[in-house]
């Protein structure tokens, strides 16, 4: 059975993962966090003093990827989504929470003032969804709000509902 391929992306805090998780744990597919991969895999080239992180090597996770992602049935979280492959994505859903929560939540994370500050201010110039909008065709990027946990079983439901769909359109 053909399966989809999702993009889970937005700025850090969003609640990408928690949502890739629940969203795989209910609907059998893969999920791939693109930053426990990198850890893994040592998928670096170098490090950013100024973030305090390493610096992903864009090249070597697309070709980790590249198997999996041909097969199909791939739920990817990443906060970056220019150099994924456009073939790759069935659907792009940008994740979007209100400033002051996501301030929180990063807070509790413990990043330092900088990485706190550019990460809130990616999130009101929508920064990800531009990204998206210009790496995939604009009629498969969606939005989602992701403030409270109601918005989390609505974008599961909503997802789910998709996934079904596109599978009884692309079974022979």
């Amino acid at each position: 059975m053909l399966l989809p391929n999702i993009l889970l992306t937005g700025t850090p805090g969003v609640g990408k993962t928690t949502l890739g998780k629940e969203l795989a744990s209910r609907s059998g597919l893969t999920y791939i966090n693109v930053g426990d991969l990198a850890r893994e895999g040592q998928l670096y080239d170098g490090y950013d003093e100024e973030y305090d992180c390493p610096i992903l090597d864009e090249d070597r996770v697309v070709d980790e990827l590249e198997n999996q992602m041909s097969e199909g049935g791939v739920i990817v979280d990443y906060h970056g989504c220019d150099f994924f492959p456009e073939r790759w994505f069935h659907i792009v859903f940008v994740l979007k929470t209100d400033n002051s929560i996501l301030y929180k939540r990063l807070e509790n994370r413990g990043y330092n003032e900088k990485k706190l500050k550019d990460n809130v201010q990616c999130e009101i110039f929508q920064v990800l969804h531009e990204e998206a909008l210009a790496s995939y065709k604009e009629e498969i990027v969606h939005q989602l709000p992701s403030n409270k946990p109601e918005d989390l079983e609505d974008n599961i439901n909503q997802i789910l509902k998709w996934i079904e769909q596109w599978v009884k359109d692309h079974s022979s």
